[in-house]
């Protein structure tokens, strides 16, 4: 149930970067409106419903590992050495919860549109009467403190896919001893990535590249 729910989470990570890169392309508003149309406000509530069921598994299921964990061995060693087990895998749990505590918040400010009430994309149409997202995600970015809590908040994601891409497939038996290197290598790839690409929007809005 882990390794399901966070691989589909994964594809949803994937799926809503490259939406939001329409931004770059001026965009943004006519996917935003897009999404509100059929045949795709289906997919995006049934997407987002999927999600919400996913994130609730995968947080319950992760305690209760923890838990069980813990129970196993009580008392902790006297003298610790990690040989294989990366910061990202020994940071799991703190990078779970970084990213709940960023998707709450995320949801709050550009879904919910509560936070930043003054630039709201729905209290704010543009010019052909459509929610304004691009004044809103630029106006939200130009403040270094917001931009500054997304780029935290995307390298805990990212922080949390290295290490739970290699142990999702670990868990489907997927790999061995051979195509191991190549599986970590791969998920460190799109781990960096995906950083690199959530990053790059409030980065470039906060330096003024994208206006």
């Amino acid at each position: 149930m882990m390794a399901v729910t966070g691989q589909f989470m994964i594809l949803y990570v994937i799926a809503h970067v490259l939406g939001n890169y329409t931004i770059f392309a001026g965009a943004i508003n006519a996917y935003a409106e897009g999404l509100r149309h059929w045949p795709y406000t289906i997919i995006l509530w049934s997407s987002r419903t999927l999600l919400l069921i996913s994130v609730f598994l995968h947080t319950w299921y992760g305690i209760i590992l923890k838990l069980e964990n813990r129970k196993a061995k009580p008392e902790t060693y006297a003298l610790t050495r990690y040989r294989s087990a990366s910061l990202a895998g020994r940071t799991m749990v703190w990078s779970g919860l970084l990213i709940a505590l960023f998707l709450i918040f995320h949801l709050l400010h550009f879904t919910f549109q509560v936070i930043e009430p003054g630039i709201a994309a729905t209290a704010h149409p543009d010019a052909l009467g459509r929610p304004d997202v691009l004044t809103m995600v630029v106006g939200s970015f130009q403040r270094a403190g917001i931009a500054a809590l997304y780029v935290v908040g995307v390298l805990g994601l990212g922080l949390h896919l290295y290490h739970g891409i290699e142990s999702s497939i670990q868990t489907e038996g997927l790999n061995n001893d051979r195509t191991l290197p190549v599986v970590v290598r791969t998920g460190m790839a799109i781990s960096v990535v995906l950083f690199l690409m959530y990053a790059a929007i409030p980065v470039s809005i906060l330096m003024g590249i994208l206006k």
